[in-house]
C-alpha cells in the first residue's frame, strides 16, 4: 500500500508542480526558524548547497516526527552570488537592490529536496542551476518590481522565471523545475522507484 505523501512547504508552485505531475500530495507547511539555521550554518562555514539541504531536511523531519507513517517532502532553495547567500527580499526596495546587484552577473540557485519517513531522511537531492542576468537599466528593474511585486515577494531571487522574470536572463544552465524550487524529475524518479507512483 502506498504511503501518504505530504509536502512540508507553503509554496504554491511546488504543490502545483507535484499535483500536475499526478502525485497525490497534501501540503502541511512546517514552521522552522530559517534565519537562525542559516546564520548558524553560515558561521560554521557551510556552503550554500549544504544550507539548502539542511533547511529542506529540517522541514521534512519536523513534519515526519509528527506523522511518522507518511512520506514527507521538505524543500528549500538558496541563492548564492560569489559564495554569498541572498535571502528573500522583505520589501520591494530590497528586491530592486538585489536585482541591481545580480544584473550582469551569474548567480547560483540550489534547490534541495529531502524525503523523510519515520522521522528520518530516506532520500535527498540538491539541484543546481547557474543563471546569467542581463545588464538591465535601473528604470526597467524599478518597473519590473513595481509590476510584479505581489507575485515575486516570496521568491528567493526576486523574480519568477515562469513569468516576466524570464526577460531578466541571457542564459540559464540547469533544470527548469529546479529554478522553480523543486528538482521535480529526480523526485518523481524516486517516488516511482519506491512504488508510490504507478509506472
Amino acid at each position: 500500500m502506498s504511503a501518504r505523501i505530504l509536502l512540508a512547504s507553503q509554496s504554491e508552485i511546488r504543490l502545483t508542480l507535484l499535483r500536475n505531475a499526478g502525485v497525490p500530495v497534501t501540503a502541511i507547511p512546517a514552521r522552522i526558524d530559517e534565519q537562525s539555521i542559516k546564520a548558524a550554518l553560515s558561521a560554521e562555514g557551510a556552503s550554500p548547497r549544504d544550507i539548502a539541504d539542511a533547511l529542506a531536511e529540517a522541514k521534512a523531519q519536523k513534519q515526519s516526527a509528527r506523522m511518522p507513517e507518511a512520506l514527507v517532502i521538505g524543500c528549500d532553495q538558496v541563492l548564492a552570488l560569489d559564495g554569498v547567500i541572498h535571502s528573500k527580499p522583505s520589501t520591494s526596495d530590497d528586491a530592486v537592490a538585489q536585482l541591481r546587484n545580480l544584473r550582469g552577473k551569474t548567480h547560483h540557485l540550489f534547490s534541495a529536496v529531502v524525503v523523510c519517513e519515520g522521522g528520518q531522511p530516506v532520500w535527498r537531492h540538491i539541484g543546481h542551476v547557474r543563471l546569467s542576468m542581463r545588464e538591465l537599466s535601473d528604470a526597467w528593474l524599478d518597473g519590473y518590481v513595481a509590476r510584479n511585486w505581489d507575485s515575486i515577494r516570496h521568491s528567493v531571487g526576486g523574480y519568477k522565471l515562469e513569468e516576466e522574470g524570464a526577460r531578466l536572463f541571457s542564459r540559464i544552465e540547469g533544470d527548469y523545475f529546479t529554478v522553480l524550487g523543486l528538482p521535480l524529475l529526480d523526485l518523481l524518479s524516486y517516488l516511482s522507484t519506491r512504488g508510490e507512483l504507478e509506472t
